[in-house]
């Protein structure tokens, strides 16, 4: 069959957290809109981030003093407009005797960040001593501590971010496809105007045009590229991040910790996830394909090497981790750079020799402000073409992103409590659905049934599982036990025993029939199998 689409202003290629957010200023400004992804929304490098929305301390180092400025910016605005998905976390950053930022030096960068966040975070930066910081964190490494500071940024669910993002733009007339492939570009006098397409579900092929067309693939950007010109130079020199999940009482840190690994020098992070700790990141120059990423004995190493360090009677080793996630940062090239950890994370907008643009680099915290500058070419683009005039400036820092219109959730609280929905379950929906988690209540409203839990020892319901396959776009068991609540990451068996009945709901949404259940069943049982993503 063929699948038939309207044609587009404009086309997205890519369903990460920059295409979805280009997609919603897009259509917030009037444009007719595509976003195409070749996975679920989210499913590359935007859901493998250390899960911060943070001005960025250490691109201080790097002299990187305007994304430091836009960063704390655009964390303001995204706690504003998403609250329930990014939320303020306190940080200690201590110091010990031989590391490569002394005291001294840390002191003077939190100046500075107070400062380029023009003194409006959560609360400013306050130094402490010895004994300060082992009050705030008493299973840190007492000998050779010197102090270090207290200050705050941001954590997010960087996963349920894209599709929030996605489902707004959907809201203002967006198309949103995920598991659509662009096996081709359309040409006009030389010109790329669309891209020929796959239902990777389905194996139905089309056709959609489009007046201007974006490449914002991630780390498929040079691989996209290359169907508008064979010969195109890369642009991207990924690097790989690596973050491994261990139980938190292991480490029994507060709060969450940032230091400065013994192996190496760079800054990595302990964060907290209710239970959880998740430890990371690596930062190494990768040349696997995005999709075969895979994390190493090394890469373990790395970090349960540079944990124990700073906490000794954690004691990691392999045999505690749950999880693992590993993601490809796509950076711009700088041929004259030779460590990762040195790379800007600015973004570039390339115009191809068929007229695509193509947006690389850049990070999570900013992903709003990079789209609206994309957004902005492209409207240049269509007003030299047919002359339109100048679309309205988006809103997309004024309007609040599905569940999140309020931060004050204690009626919802009360409402579950009403319908008789565990508490942990509750705080669980009102954490990653916001205002939204009313909608969840309905649906086990009108089938009690669907306020049972998945499994026992996890707080995510089957009502979850309606609503990620009626509103979140959820295709596959994968889709909702990794990106959509995260059992996968969070449960102890990685949510296996509530893989067949996931099944079941959503085939009970899509018209699976049980044979059908059986094999998404056992692809997640296979996913889960191949070890630790």
């Amino acid at each position: 069959m063929q699948l038939t689409l309207q044609p587009a202003d404009l086309l997205v290629i890519g369903g990460g957290i920059n295409g979805a957010g280009i997609a919603r200023d897009a259509a917030m400004r009037g444009l007719r809109t595509a976003l195409v992804e070749q996975n679920d929304l989210g499913a590359g490098t935007s859901s493998r981030s250390s899960r911060l929305i943070h001005g960025g301390l250490r691109y201080l180092e790097q002299g990187e003093f305007g994304m430091v400025l836009e960063a704390n910016r655009e964390r303001r605005t995204l706690q504003r407009i998403a609250p329930h998905l990014v939320w303020p976390l306190p940080f200690v950053f201590p110091i010990h005797r031989g590391d490569r930022i002394s005291r001294w030096r840390l002191g003077a960068a939190m100046m500075l960040y107070d400062a380029l966040a023009l003194f409006r975070n959560v609360r400013l930066h306050r130094m402490l001593g010895k004994r300060g910081m082992l009050e705030a964190e008493p299973m840190l490494r007492d000998r050779g501590l010197l102090g270090g500071a207290r200050y705050y940024d941001a954590q997010c669910d960087d996963a349920r971010l894209v599709v929030a993002t996605a489902r707004s733009a959907a809201h203002h007339g967006a198309l949103v496809a995920n598991y659509m492939s662009v096996i081709g570009l359309e040409r006009t006098a030389g010109r790329v105007v669309g891209a020929q397409l796959e239902d990777r579900l389905t194996g139905e092929r089309g056709v959609i045009r489009a007046s201007v067309v974006v490449n914002a693939s991630g780390p498929w950007a040079d691989q996209v590229r290359r169907l508008e010109d064979a010969g195109a130079a890369p642009l991207l020199r990924p690097t790989k991040g690596v973050h491994l999940v261990v139980d938190r009482a292991r480490i029994d840190h507060r709060t969450a910790v940032a230091f400065t690994s013994p192996i190496d020098g760079r800054v990595m992070f302990v964060l907290p996830w209710g239970d959880l700790s998740y430890i990371g990141t690596t930062d190494t120059d990768s040349s696997e394909p995005p999709e075969d990423l895979r994390v190493t004995a090394d890469d373990l190493v790395y970090l349960l090497r540079s944990v124990n360090a700073r906490f000794p009677s954690a004691r990691l080793g392999v045999e505690d981790v749950r999880a693992t996630w590993a993601g490809l940062r796509p950076l711009v090239l700088d041929r004259d750079d030779q460590f990762p950890s040195n790379r800007s994370r600015e973004h570039d907008i390339v115009h191809g020799s068929g007229g695509m643009l193509t947006v690389v680099g850049g990070k999570l915290t900013t992903y709003r402000s990079m789209a609206a500058e994309v957004v902005d070419q492209a409207m240049r683009e269509l007003r030299h073409r047919d002359g339109r005039p100048r679309q309205g400036e988006a809103r997309t820092d004024v309007e609040a992103l599905p569940g999140g219109e309020t931060a004050d959730l204690s009626q919802f609280r009360e409402r579950g409590l009403e319908l008789g929905i565990p508490p942990v379950s509750i705080d669980h929906l009102l954490r990653h659905y916001g205002t939204e988690a009313a909608g969840i209540f309905n649906l086990g409203g009108a089938d009690r049934r669907l306020f049972r839990r998945l499994v026992p020892d996890h707080p995510a319901i089957e009502a979850e599982v309606v609503h990620a396959v009626r509103r979140e776009l959820a295709q596959t068991v994968e889709d909702v036990m990794v990106r959509r609540f995260h059992q996968y990451y969070e449960h102890s068996g990685q949510g296996a025993p509530a893989a067949h009945r996931v099944a079941e709901l959503m085939g009970e949404e899509l018209g699976w029939d049980t044979v059908r259940v059986q094999a998404e069943a056992d692809r997640y049982l296979k996913f889960v199998k191949n070890g630790k993503r």
